[in-house]
């Protein structure tokens, strides 16, 4: 088998978020479910804009902010998502080519314009999203480069972009494809109510097509239906090769197999803004499975990576988590 060029290729929806901080009688005001992700068209994400105070925008989407991080490891990586040719689509390109990513999607010519996902902050540092997909329903199997896919160590696919019907035929020709150059393939579970919405066909994806399993305790509870973490970690086993599960403050818990491994969750001075944390944490736990380093190790990059993007707004580093690794684990 050739080296990989990639360690990791992300494929996801490529959206530009706004993020702007905002209070819990807003959410309730204007009936949106905090702490969860919401899929809204384009008037509403337009009228909730025009509400929202200050914002910040940047290049996003959950797959994205993977890929981005595991660029600030050190790790090489590749990403593959639907952008319009419009200035978002424009901005979106042009911010994740210049983390060194390879982004070769061709965009959409016509059709709705580059996705957005406005993202409102509590004080408490829970973030709700609504998200307008835009070009993003446009991705099918059409852009899934087998050749980079099998360049890749690792295919890592979002559960988010499980909603459009053609991304679902993406995704399983991607699965396909990285088993077929003997590479591994790996899923995050997004969101709980994602897990709502497509539970059967996601444990039928795990179970066919799954190597690493990625989610927090609320996603691996939905999933498997039980009211206890530890009854889904046991429910999980023997579905995948490895499953990293995140518990926010309580740090990680790694299952492969037999093994088991509880890994604490790095100390943050104040959680700012949890968006991102679990991108992050993937990252780190894909930059360093990739890397040889063992699972315990892994966790404990990936909860490095989570907590220097908790510390700030923004769902993508400040620093380059590379110095960071360096300095906690030498």
């Amino acid at each position: 088998m050739a080296e990989p060029r990639f360690d990791v290729v992300g494929i996801g929806n490529a959206i530009v978020d706004v993020l702007a901080h905002a209070g819990d009688d807003f959410l309730a005001g204007n009936g949106l479910a905090k702490g969860a992700m919401t899929l809204i068209d384009a008037a509403a994400a337009k009228s909730l804009y025009q509400k929202i105070g200050p914002a910040v925008e940047c290049s996003g989407g959950s797959a994205a902010n993977t890929i981005a991080a595991l660029a600030s490891l050190g790790g090489a990586g590749a990403f593959v998502g639907k952008v319009r040719d419009d200035q978002l689509g424009e901005v979106f390109a042009h911010d994740i080519r210049a983390l060194g990513v390879h982004f070769a999607t061709p965009p959409s010519p016509d059709g709705p314009p580059t996705a957005t996902c406005l993202i409102l902050v509590t004080p408490d540092a829970q973030r709700t999203m609504q998200t307008f997909l835009g070009a993003c329903v446009d991705l099918g199997p059409d852009d899934v480069d087998e050749g980079v896919i099998a360049a890749a160590s690792v295919t890592y696919l979002e559960g988010y972009l499980w909603d459009p019907p053609a991304a679902k035929k993406a995704i399983v020709k991607a699965a396909k494809a990285a088993h077929a150059a003997g590479r591994r393939v790996s899923l995050s579970l997004s969101d709980p109510f994602c897990v709502d919405r497509h539970r059967a066909e996601f444990l039928d994806l795990i179970e066919r097509h799954v190597d690493i399993l990625f989610a927090n305790e609320h996603e691996i509870m939905s999933l498997y239906q039980v009211d206890a973490f530890d009854d889904a970690l046991q429910a999980v086993r023997g579905h995948c090769q490895i499953a990293a599960l995140t518990r926010s403050e309580k740090g990680s818990v790694v299952v492969a197999g037999d093994e088991v491994h509880v890994v604490d969750a790095e100390p943050v001075a104040k959680v700012v803004d949890t968006t991102g944390a679990g991108d992050a944490y993937a990252a780190g736990f894909l930059f360093g499975v990739t890397a040889g380093r063992d699972l315990a190790q892994s966790a404990r990059i990936g909860g490095i990576a989570a907590a220097e993007v908790i510390s700030h707004m923004g769902a993508r580093p400040d620093r380059p988590l590379r110095d960071l690794v360096r300095e906690k684990l030498g």
